[in-house]
């Protein structure tokens, strides 16, 4: 805008040697700064000038050279200053060095645009990388680049904002029925016996049950303690806190692991309350890769019948299927599969085959005993013609039906009620 004299209220224009023109302003930082190009007239620059003064009005202005903070270092540096578990940092590392770097760490941040972000996924998933892990990297990326705008303000927007990019279809996974998980642990060697049935009705995760300790059992009372888990990262094994605050726990299990587990007790745990619950046959803390071998995991499976693709992990449904079935609410299912928040508890309430038929068939008993109620009950004796009144409107018309139908309208008498008494 101009003032008296041609002088300008924010910033200021000048004419260059090349007939070309500058525009120049103070910034809120104190700092002076040009224009990145200059303009063909006066009139341009000034309303150059107009639009930065009205994005710093609106606190939307950045620096312009925040922007030019190439991706890598700044995503590296993210990372490392993140308060996070030992096993989500290493994740965390890894998705960001294998499908962000090599594709956009030499972008500026100011360079990277909703276009960029299109083109780089359509790469990353035309290059073999699953969706699932598309979606990972393409959820750290608009986590790293959301701190860029709200709290660095380096950039304006966050390029990140493309619908559907942040999901992908989860195919249901297997539930064992309980015959299924009793043969499974039938058939595992004896030491891995308790761990399959814990693990099933307790709904406990892979590395909270690795980590179960004697004085994290209570027989007396039938609970388990949940105060930490054990994570494999890529060079050593680590105990920590469990995977969020909520994670930390009291679990009760049902009468049938309780027996399994005090019988696991004594033949194969110390007598310490620090000796590990679950160990490997030479005592060594428990890890995945040697369980499935020292188990013969994948020749258990098949001999147990167990669906096809079954995982570990799947144990835990099949605990949680079972808790969801007894009618507990959806803050029972969240303390005890140990979740923040209700999206993974909602889940396991969704109705699923077997107790959709369960609920059919006590509809029918119902409908069978009420209908045979109705069918059996005797008429009641009519009037007797004199002290019967005309019929009138709906009444004359409902007479007329029954006498057409011979008597068998209404609810103690109805062709389905009998029909339903006679089946």
């Amino acid at each position: 805008m101009t003032g008296s004299k041609g002088r300008r209220r924010f910033g200021n224009v000048r004419r260059l040697p090349s007939g070309r023109f500058q525009a120049r302003y103070v910034g809120p930082d104190g700092l002076e700064r040009k224009a990145p190009h200059t303009f063909e007239t006066e009139r341009q620059a000034g309303k150059w000038l107009t639009v930065v003064e009205s994005e710093i009005i609106k606190g939307e202005w950045s620096a312009p050279e925040a922007g030019e903070i190439k991706l890598e270092p700044y995503g590296r540096k993210w990372i490392a200053e993140r308060k996070l578990q030992p096993r989500s940092r290493e994740n965390y590392e890894d998705l960001f060095r294998l499908h962000i770097c090599p594709h956009l760490g030499g972008l500026a941040l100011g360079a990277i645009k909703p276009q960029t972000i299109r083109t780089w996924r359509r790469t990353l998933l035309d290059g073999g990388t699953s969706e699932p892990q598309a979606v990972k990297a393409y959820s750290l990326l608009r986590a790293i680049l959301n701190t860029a705008v709200k709290e660095d303000e380096l950039i304006r927007q966050n390029p990140c904002r493309i619908p559907g990019y942040d999901r992908y279809h989860t195919p249901e996974r297997p539930v064992a029925t309980v015959v299924q998980v009793l043969a499974l642990a039938e058939r595992m060697p004896a030491r891995f016996s308790a761990l399959v049935i814990v693990a099933a009705y307790s709904g406990l995760r892979w590395g909270e049950l690795a980590a179960l300790r004697r004085g994290d059992v209570d027989l007396t009372a039938g609970t388990v303690r949940v105060p930490r888990k054990l994570a494999a990262l890529r060079n050593r094994m680590e105990f920590g806190p469990p995977k969020s605050e909520a994670g930390n726990r009291v679990v009760t299990l049902p009468a049938a692991a309780r027996l399994v587990l005090a019988d696991h007790l004594d033949e194969f745990v110390g007598e310490g309350p620090e000796a590990l619950v679950f160990t490997g046959d030479k005592g060594a803390v428990l890890r995945s890769g040697n369980f499935r071998r020292a188990a013969g995991w994948a020749a258990a499976l098949r001999a147990a019948g167990m669906p096809e693709g079954f995982h570990f992990h799947d144990l835990r449904h099949t605990g949680n299927n079972l808790a969801a079935a007894t009618g507990a609410s959806t803050r029972d299912l969240m303390h005890r599969m140990g979740h923040a928040s209700m999206r993974a508890a909602l889940i396991y309430q969704h109705a699923n085959s077997e107790r959709d038929r369960e609920i059919a068939d006590a509809m029918d008993r119902r409908i069978t005993k009420q209908a045979k109620r109705a069918a059996g009950k005797p008429k009641p004796k009519p009037k007797p013609k004199d002290k019967q009144k005309p019929a009138k409107g709906r009444k004359a018309t409902r007479k007329a039906r029954e006498a057409t139908s011979g008597g068998t309208g209404g609810a103690t008498g109805t062709p389905m009620a009998r029909k339903i008494k006679e089946g």
